[in-house]
């Protein structure tokens, strides 16, 4: 296969499992609201599995084009926008820690009983965790079209 060629094609896979990342993390935040009932407990826990599959398509992807793709590990190793783009890529991660946790909860609560419904003030701080994931994701992209206009952060 042509170098051109794979790498576009790397650059595409990674394109699209952060576009599955997001989406799926949206869904969440729509899904995740006042009265939730048990199939929706059922379903959100298994969103938030599905979107932890698409964060680790995201890392997988992008080390690929990280170590064979045209650009080389030394160009995105050297490069202190591609260290805040990472670095904000793991912090949404570990901010998805406090709601997979809460759906993991509510979703065993939910086998058991029902009835069961996530308690208000607990529903709106998985909320809170999931709009600060969606704001600071969003700025992901960002980053990235700054790395592929040539914007370092490098003084000088």
């Amino acid at each position: 296969m042509n170098a051109l060629l794979f790498d576009s094609l790397l650059a595409y896979a990674h394109f699209v499992a952060l576009i599955g990342t997001a989406s799926l993390l949206v869904a969440e935040l729509l899904l995740a609201r006042p009265n939730l009932r048990a199939d929706a407990l059922l379903r959100l826990q298994r969103i938030d599995a599905t979107y932890a599959a698409f964060a680790v398509a995201t890392l997988a992807t992008g080390a690929l084009r990280i170590f064979f793709g045209l650009k080389g590990s030394a160009y995105y190793l050297s490069n202190p926008v591609f260290h805040a783009k990472f670095g904000l890529f793991v912090l949404v991660g570990l901010l998805s820690i406090p709601p997979t946790l809460r759906f993991i909860q509510w979703a065993k609560a939910a086998r058991a009983d029902a009835g069961f419904t996530p308690p208000a003030d607990a529903l709106k701080r998985v909320r809170r965790w999931l709009l600060i994931e969606v704001h600071l994701l969003a700025l992901i992209p960002l980053l990235a079209t700054l790395m592929a206009h040539g914007i370092t952060g490098r003084r000088g």
